[in-house]
């Protein structure tokens, strides 16, 4: 029998907040249904599987990365825009680096994906600091790999204490926006 008030919202929830803590790799049923108080047959009434919880931590993220990045951004243009995105993204990651993992390769279900839907609008978010810059429709792609690349990188190194060798994680960040920004510069005037 489920818990009273148990829901898949709360389930998914507390399965993020696991991977926050313990690790997306290390996220394990039995550890979440024991946190929740029930065994762990009773998930199965408000999730699939493993795979199912996978996928609704990704949804939740990368829901959750949109308002942020989107809050962030609102009203700012170039230069701005792309450091308040940067910024918006890497504290999402360094908060959050087990439900931010559930995104990474995560597959769309349909059409009807809350997952999907999420990651057009971070996409939207991302072109719109790019069109900023003039880039076109032909250097779009590109440079939104680019962009996520970078910052993905930076902010899951930074998360996972990967600058260990030096203290001044915050001047290379900056440093880097200064890159990405004369480089998109330079691209969006050709």
């Amino acid at each position: 029998m489920p818990r009273v008030g148990l829901n898949r919202t709360d389930v998914i929830a507390a399965g993020a907040a696991l991977a926050d803590e313990v690790g997306f790799g290390e996220l394990a049923l039995g550890t979440l249904a024991q946190r929740l108080g029930v065994r762990t047959p009773s998930l199965y009434k408000h999730i699939e599987s493993l795979a199912d919880l996978q996928h609704g931590i990704a949804a939740l993220a990368m829901a959750e990365l949109d308002v942020r990045v989107r809050d962030a951004m609102h009203g700012l243009a170039g230069s701005d825009a792309l450091t308040a995105f940067a910024k918006a993204f890497r504290s999402y990651v360094v908060e959050h680096p087990g439900r931010y993992a559930a995104t990474v390769g995560a597959r769309f279900t349909g059409p009807d994906d809350p997952l999907l839907q999420s990651g057009s609008r971070v996409l939207e978010s991302m072109e719109a600091v790019l069109r900023g810059y003039g880039i076109g429709e032909k250097e779009m792609v590109h440079a939104l790999r680019t962009l996520r690349s970078t910052f993905h990188g930076f902010a899951s190194l930074q998360a996972s204490d990967g600058f260990q060798w030096s203290d001044d994680s915050e001047e290379s960040f900056a440093w880097m926006i200064r890159f990405l920004d004369r480089g998109l510069t330079d691209i969006g005037l050709r």
